[in-house]
């Protein structure tokens, strides 16, 4: 049976085929759904875990144990995970174990644009990148024949454009894959320094291995063409290349990533007239090319930033310039803005209004950095809202009346409550808010462990915000909803004033579940209205201008009386 797939779903379904038994993510885009897909078979035990790091390390506690395991990640999520990476290169698994992660050419929904692949170098962990979603399938079970052969933890890299895009796949039956027996093996498992001193030869000894094996597997091929021309390139970078230049050169393929294939590169670059490297982001292929000896040309073509192109890739090599796909007219601007009746909203505009210094994290509650909200001074990772809140308080006392962080609740659970405890434990008179809108918003509504339902929707344990902050030394505990604003901006004055650390627990669903009861659509009696434009400082997509009034879009509305509460001459019902 052939089905399209989603490159993600793809890796799903590779998941499936292969006899994976555990697998535990964080949600991030590019690769949240990959743990999605793969819950909805029976035979995949699936979880979101509090963060990349502990879901890594239960994956990698899985396949210790003898199951084939794996875990999922954007590519800002494999910081998060590195500190179990580079000591599982040197321990090894029993059962195979796949660490997936999603790079964002582009920058399409991160906070920076990084090359995983350096990772892979850095903790001598082989690693493949599939260019289509039938590879996602192939190179799963590749990923697992090479985990267990290898004893190692098998890199997948993704990218935005392979995740989400679709191709046609073969779908195959499950294989059942035994767990294997555990057996206690101190030297291999406890990571002492002397221990570790007797992994690492074994480390190097993996790599002139699978270097070998490199060099002759078909994961790494040619495809012949014209000899004027040759070109190397993996994953999209490849999609790309053959597209642009078809029956014009002549490929050098590559599936695996590290360790590179140097007999393979040698000969093939022997056989063209002219090299070329094409890989975006950064220049690991060609670094290595060139480290061999080898002329190349790659990154004096082509850029270090975001995502190549078809045209580009053509006009580069060939010559060809393309007609644009575009229309000649200018295409308006759109900026993402948080959604018609976001809870986020509210707590922004207070924040705005009180001109306060705002810490912010990631969420989608960072579009409280746009216009006309303007309310956030920072957003760097996951967690450093409360840090960083710290450390400009130790560095500057008086800003603890001035400044606050603001971090959603599941970011907060994340990597938000050791930057808490520091708070408490080395006393700063922290205000620290906590944004609940009762589910992961940013990457498409995954529940989290504060949400009291599994990704299996099963019911379970809900952590209690507020117990936790307490339990993490915080006294001064307060909860409100973010559309009471004048509520909201007397308890922000009262913590601010106080000398000790405080939480404010800003709660109201987010707008736009399932389970959250839509109002009528709110209105603007144009008589009424006296155009102050108090109901455009919020920034709702719903409200705009017309004719020299203020006016709503019911198609946007959902009557959350935000603006409602500003008017001041009663225009809005």
């Amino acid at each position: 049976m052939k089905k399209l797939m989603l490159g993600n779903e793809a890796v799903a379904r590779g998941l499936y085929e292969a006899g994976c038994r555990y697998v535990s993510s964080y949600p991030g885009t590019p690769s949240t759904e990959i743990t999605e897909a793969a819950a909805e078979y029976p035979e995949i035990y699936a979880e979101w875990a509090p963060n990349e790091k502990v879901a890594a390390e239960s994956a990698f506690g899985a396949a210790v144990e003898g199951a084939r395991s794996f875990t999922g990640m954007k590519h800002v999520g494999l910081n998060v995970a590195t500190d179990l990476v580079f000591t599982a290169s040197y321990t090894g698994i029993n059962g195979g174990m796949i660490i997936a992660v999603a790079d964002d050419q582009g920058m399409h929904s991160s906070q920076n644009e990084q090359d995983s692949r350096h990772y892979a170098v850095s903790a001598k962990m082989p690693m493949l990148e599939p260019c289509d979603s039938g590879e996602c399938i192939d190179y799963v079970k590749l990923a697992y024949e090479l985990s267990e052969e290898y004893d190692t933890p098998v890199f997948l890299r993704l990218s935005t454009r392979i995740s989400h895009s679709q191709s046609l796949v073969e779908l195959k039956d499950r294989v059942e894959v035994p767990v294997r027996p555990y057996e206690k093996n101190i030297q291999k498992y406890v990571m002492s320094p002397a221990n570790a001193m007797r992994r690492h030869p074994i480390v190097e000894e993996r790599t002139r291995r699978l270097t070998a094996l490199a060099n002759t597997d078909k994961i790494n091929k040619v495809i012949p063409g014209s000899k004027k021309i040759g070109v190397i390139a993996a994953g999209i970078a490849y999609d790309y290349a053959k597209e642009a230049l078809g029956e014009n050169a002549s490929y050098l393929k590559l599936g695996m990533l590290y360790p590179l294939p140097t007999d393979l590169i040698r000969d093939f670059a022997a056989s063209v007239e002219k090299l070329y490297v094409i890989e975006e982001l950064d220049p690991i292929i060609e670094t290595h090319v060139r480290a061999m000896g080898i002329a190349c040309q790659g990154k004096e073509l082509f850029s270090l930033i975001g995502e190549y192109t078809v045209a580009d890739i053509r006009e580069k090599l060939l010559g060809v310039k393309s007609a644009s796909v575009y229309a000649a007219e200018d295409v308006p601007v759109r900026p993402p803005v948080l959604c018609p009746g976001c809870p986020h909203r509210g707590l922004f505009y207070v924040l705005n209004k009180l001109k306060l210094s705002v810490s912010g994290d990631i969420g989608c509650y960072t579009l409280g950095s746009s216009a006309p909200l303007s309310a956030m001074d920072t957003t760097i990772d996951m967690g450093a809202s409360i840090s960083m809140l710290h450390g400009r308080i130790k560095a500057r006392p008086e800003a603890a009346k001035t400044t606050v962080a603001v971090i959603g609740d599941s970011t907060f659970i994340h990597s938000g409550l050791t930057g808490l405890v520091n708070i408490t434990y080395n006393n700063s008179p922290a205000t620290v808010i906590i944004a609940d809108n009762s589910i992961t918003g940013m990457t498409g509504h995954q529940p989290n462990p504060a949400t009291g339902v599994t990704l299996k929707d099963q019911v379970t344990n809900a952590v209690n915000l507020e117990e936790a902050v307490r339990a993490c030394g915080v006294r001064r505990v307060r909860v409100v909803d973010p559309y009471e604003t004048a509520e909201l901006e007397k308890i922000l004055r009262e913590e601010l004033a106080a000398e000790e650390p405080s939480v404010v627990i800003t709660r109201r669903p987010c707008a736009l579940l399932k389970t959250v009861k839509r109002n009528r659509p709110l209105s603007i009696d144009p008589d009424k209205c006296r155009r102050c434009r108090m109901c455009m400082k919020i920034g709702c997509p719903a409200i705009s201008f017309e004719k020299g009034y203020a006016a709503i879009d019911s198609s946007l509305c959902v009557g959350c009386g935000l603006c409602r509460s500003l008017c001041k001459f009663d225009a809005i019902g």
